[in-house]
């Protein structure tokens, strides 16, 4: 760990000047209490560095959560094994179900609820009755996203772990529904901001005072978006283990399960005061608490339990963490490169042209990031893909 200022430590042994110079920026600012943690797979970001755990006092900062709120992992052990695997045969039929089951790709929603959405929506409607949050007015399809993938660095995956017992491993958020609550509230605090004559760093960095009607709108919006986002994974989750069940032939039994965010708002109580936590890009790592770190396609991915660090604010990586913009990785890879890095892997190799820019090149090597968190996280799981689903 290394100590940038009085007020940024890191734990980035690979950290770009551009992120470093972004997290400098954020730190200064008056209500952060007592410092801004930066995870191993710190990069630039829209709104607030990636990979970063920022700790405000009776302040939130909509930019900083960003448009996904509450994207994260789920995860499921199954009882199946790579002898079943083998047994059974080609994983394509496999990857074809899934990507008929679920929607994949921007803008790709369901055309009615499926039958174990049904009772997942009643739940999320009187959450959102309680705390007097409108969904509808976002995106009156919400129902609709519900168990949907997106695109991006979003992807279901079928791995083994280092018994080659077979996992189901999937990365999404609130969709849709939770970019334009993002969105909304973000271009409230910015305005706000504007009015007060707030001195900012950087406009992404406007706050929503404690106490004002905007800060407790926002609250309740992102509670239930958070919400959504959770719930869709756990949909994804059954929709995949039903076609895996399928595919081979028995009823799945679900062993160990993870669902956890890295993209949100929590209030928690550290260094002695109450402070609005946000995980931009990182996990909850409290003591014995289950999370999730993948790698990026073709690479290892980690189930992992948490030390509890004090001074990372009981915070471990979500991932890997980009080494290139996708633009840049478009410039520098080609689609051999990304098919020579998913060799033995089933995926939609005929649209690799849209996935260049998700190649394992592009992202920093997620085994220097899991060296790099050996004092926040113990790798319980070690997992190796052997089936990527992605959106283009």
């Amino acid at each position: 760990m290394e100590q940038i200022n009085k007020k940024l430590l890191s734990w980035a042994s690979i950290l770009e000047e551009q992120a470093r110079d972004q997290a400098i920026a954020t730190s200064t600012l008056p209500f952060i209490h007592p410092h801004v943690a930066l995870m191993p797979d710190a990069h630039w970001g829209m709104g607030s560095t990636v990979g970063s755990v920022i700790p405000t006092e009776r302040v939130v900062m909509p930019a900083a959560v960003g448009v996904d709120i509450g994207c994260g992992m789920a995860a499921v052990r199954t009882q199946l094994t790579a002898a079943d695997v083998e047994r059974i045969g080609s994983l394509t039929p496999l990857r074809e179900a899934i990507e008929r089951e679920v929607p994949v790709s921007m803008g790709q929603y369901r055309e009615v609820p499926s039958t174990t959405a049904l009772p997942r929506i009643p739940a999320l409607e009187e959450h959102a009755s309680k705390q007097d949050v409108d969904p509808d007015s976002y995106a009156a399809n919400w129902r609709l996203q519900l168990g949907t993938l997106g695109s991006g660095n979003h992807f279901i995956e079928v791995c083994l772990d280092e018994q080659d017992r077979v996992w189901v491993f999937l990365h999404s958020g609130s969709r849709g529904v939770g970019n334009r609550i993002a969105k909304h509230h973000v271009g409230i605090a910015q305005k706000l901001c504007a009015l007060w004559y707030v001195p900012l760093p950087h406009e992404d960095l406007a706050y929503l005072p404690q106490g004002t009607d905007e800060f407790w709108a926002y609250l309740r919006d992102l509670r239930w978006a958070q919400a959504f986002a959770a719930a869709n994974r756990a949909e994804m989750v059954d929709q995949v283990v039903a076609c895996l069940g399928e595919w081979a032939g028995v009823a799945i039994d679900a062993a160990e399960i993870v669902n956890c965010h890295h993209n949100y708002t929590e209030q928690e109580r550290h260094f002695s005061r109450d402070v609005w936590l946000t995980r931009k890009g990182a996990i909850n790592a409290e003591e014995g608490r289950w999370g999730l770190i993948p790698g990026s396609m073709g690479t290892r991915s980690y189930v992992v339990t948490g030390k509890g660090n004090k001074a990372s604010f009981h915070s471990a990586p979500h991932g890997a963490g980009r080494n290139f913009s996708r633009t840049e990785a478009r410039k520098r890879f080609t689609t051999a490169e990304l098919a020579e890095a998913m060799q033995g892997i089933e995926w939609r190799a005929a649209n690799a042209e849209a996935f260049v820019d998700e190649i394992p090149g592009a992202y920093k090597d997620i085994d220097q990031i899991m060296v790099d968190a050996a004092d926040l996280v113990r790798i319980e799981h070690t997992l190796r893909q052997i089936l990527n689903v992605k959106g283009d």
